[in-house]
């Protein structure tokens, strides 16, 4: 499996008015699809946008619904680059696609929480001392969704 790190890319809206966001009937996954806006010379604008369907399965599941996660989120993600294959209904014809199977997630850009800031009574508290549970936000009661995924967040300013 190829890992696959990726930071502020945004939750897109889904296809035909559907919605971003599609958990399954148990609730124990769900499906979305990302997007990134790249350089390239070549593109009109000199821009063009690269997506990718995204799968979340049991724990990660759980932590997207808690982050309340909607179409234009923009999130940091890390997982594994995994085929979907299936055979298209209309045609019959055997069709696959790349796709990413999330390990973990969080929101793009997280900085400390401001005194000011609506979620700064929250936001990265953890009023238990327990490192593992600081390792691990979303085993602790007040999990807002706005944690990192692995104690100190990788872009929090120091």
């Amino acid at each position: 499996m190829l890992k696959v790190f990726s930071t502020n890319v945004v939750v897109s809206k889904g296809y035909d008015g559907a919605p971003a966001l599609k958990y399954s009937e148990d609730g124990n996954s769900v499906r979305f699809r990302i997007g990134k806006k790249i350089y390239d010379s070549r593109a009109e604008n000199n821009a063009r946008w690269l997506n990718y369907s995204v799968k979340a399965f049991n724990s990660v599941c759980e932590r997207i619904k808690k982050m309340q996660l909607k179409e234009g989120s923009f999130i940091n993600i890390i997982g594994r680059l995994d085929e979907d294959s299936w055979t298209d209904q209309k045609t019959g014809e055997s069709k696959s696609n790349t796709v990413i199977i999330l390990d973990e997630i969080e929101y793009a850009g997280s900085v400390k929480a401001k005194e000011d800031s609506p979620v700064s009574s929250t936001a990265g508290t953890n009023t238990n001392t327990n490192t593992s549970s600081a390792q691990n936000p979303i085993d602790s009661e007040n999990f807002t969704g706005y944690e990192n995924f692995g104690g100190n967040g990788f872009f929090d300013e120091e």
